[in-house]
């Protein structure tokens, strides 16, 4: 145990230098808002008010009476109240619930300032000393800092929980693949994938291609040649080509063909230096800002020049810049491009969905049990029933427009003609979702991934700016990883 603490303890204090993202409104590393407004997919934004169905679960001799959740929002809380079988709300307590005799209490930690990672990383450390009903039973982590917990005690082994391999049969791979530590144990799962797409808007392509047809976009989009080509068009059009050169940072760190870090020394992989020269010229061209993601600047390709957002609750508004396309997943289109807003382009349902030049994911949310339960059936069967059952993983797709995480629902919901996404203007993209996420490979990732893709963002965007050179930026990059993980070989 005291090792495990030293490794998790110096985890922790790599984790504290590192910031996280999300959705305009609270900041979240999955991309899911804290507060996750309502989809406009077939205007339905909740479970229809039904009742989960009721079912026992046997908790056998000996477990425990209270179930403690860790979570950074209240998304999977969402999920498991208005899902999971036999499941009933406080009354007097909104994060607390029932299960059968089992009481739930939900612990929920906003991620800011890397708040959710600090709190719940104090209280593994103190398991083997806390109470029985103040241990963790589970908790939540996103894929940018999975492996800092896979390759610890405290994720437990799904076969120990008494998962079996052919329950999981349908998922898709690069779900477990995430949260398979060191040893090949698999470390948790998820109820949802993250393929991303080219999310574009209508009526720059009606207006600059001469056709919003998802095929005829994507002739115009199909490999970065052609993309920088059609981006010198929405310039001369009067339109960004992204909203930030960070938009498709993902597109290209994702597809990374090695890790940040190779046998001790700092990597970085020609696909990122594909993304570097991609993203100076969409700069000096002025196809794109240079903001960072989730700022008023970014988000204002939401809305058409001349419209502006709702003000917030300190009265500020975004105004709106005329923008072509961004690169995301379907938590993207669904609950972070303001759909809410009457303003918005996607209120008008006036966004499409195509391929792009290449495949990508982001983001995603695991459940994890945590090894000092004493719940261990109750846990087995939410991790089982959230993320393998059929029929309620189709309801969540049918009420919640969650990507889930199993093939034959997502196969069959993208035949289904009368689904329909309002805010892609009547568009069904889960097929393009679906094939996107066959293709998804993490075998490079690691844990240095959200420090180090940060680091190069931001160090880099005085180089497209035009106050750094390649070289100094570079070295800034260095110093900042050095600063971060200090084993690490820069240079």
């Amino acid at each position: 145990m005291r090792k495990m603490e030293k490794a998790l303890a110096v985890a922790l204090a790599m984790a504290m230098s590192l910031s996280v993202v999300g959705c305009t409104q609270t900041p979240d590393p999955s991309g899911n808002p804290t507060n996750t407004p309502k989809p406009t997919e077939n205007g339905n934004g909740g479970n229809n008010g039904t009742e989960p169905a009721t079912k026992e679960v046997n908790t056998g001799e000996g477990e425990g009476k209270v179930l403690n959740i860790y979570v950074w929002n209240t998304e999977f809380k969402e999920r498991v109240e208005g899902y999971y079988p036999g499941y009933t709300k406080d009354a007097a307590d909104e994060n607390k619930g029932k299960i059968g005799d089992v009481e739930v209490r939900w612990n929920i930690t906003p991620n800011d300032n890397n708040g959710y990672q600090n709190h719940l990383d104090e209280a593994l450390l103190t398991q083997d000393k806390a109470a029985a009903d103040d241990k963790i039973d589970i908790f939540l982590v996103e894929a940018d800092y999975a492996l800092k917990y896979t390759d610890t005690d405290y994720t437990m082994d799904v076969e120990a929980l008494g998962i079996k391999k052919s329950d999981l049969s349908n998922q898709y791979t690069y779900t477990q693949d995430i949260m398979t530590d060191s040893n090949g144990k698999l470390k948790g799962l998820s109820w949802q994938g993250c393929p991303g797409v080219l999310i574009y808007n209508r009526d720059a392509a009606k207006k600059v291609l001469g056709s919003d047809d998802p095929a005829e976009v994507q002739k115009a989009v199909k490999d970065w040649d052609t993309f920088l080509d059609t981006a010198a068009k929405m310039k001369d059009a009067g339109y960004r080509m992204n909203a930030s050169t960070n938009d498709s940072f993902r597109v290209f760190s994702d597809n990374a063909k090695s890790a940040w870090v190779v046998d001790g020394k700092l990597n970085i992989d020609q696909s990122i230096k594909d993304w570097t020269e991609l993203a100076k010229k969409m700069a000096d061209e002025k196809y794109a800002d240079t903001d960072d993601l989730w700022s008023a600047a970014w988000s204002a390709g939401f809305y058409a020049t001349g419209k502006e957002s709702a003000a917030d609750a300190d009265g500020n508004v975004i105004k709106g810049q005329d923008t072509f396309c961004y690169f995301g997943p379907a938590w993207l289109i669904d609950f972070c491009m303001a759909a809410g807003d009457d303003a918005s382009i996607a209120h008008a349902g006036g966004w499409g969905a195509t391929e792009g030049p290449a495949g990508f994911s982001w983001g995603g949310t695991w459940v994890c049990g945590c090894s000092s339960t004493d719940n261990k059936t109750l846990v087995k069967d939410i991790m089982l029933t959230m993320t393998t059952d059929p029929d309620v993983l189709m309801k969540i797709v049918k009420e919640k427009n969650d990507f889930v995480n199993d093939q034959p629902t997502m196969e069959k919901m993208a035949a289904d003609t009368s689904y329909k996404s309002d805010i892609l203007g009547g568009q069904n993209a889960l097929g393009l979702f679906a094939a996107g996420a066959k293709k998804i490979d993490r075998s490079t990732m690691s844990g240095y991934d959200q420090g180090c893709n940060e680091s190069y963002q931001k160090a880099f965007k005085n180089y497209f700016d035009g106050n750094a050179t390649y070289d100094e930026a570079l070295e800034a990059f260095k110093k900042d990883v050095h600063t971060k993980y200090p084993d690490v070989k820069v240079d």
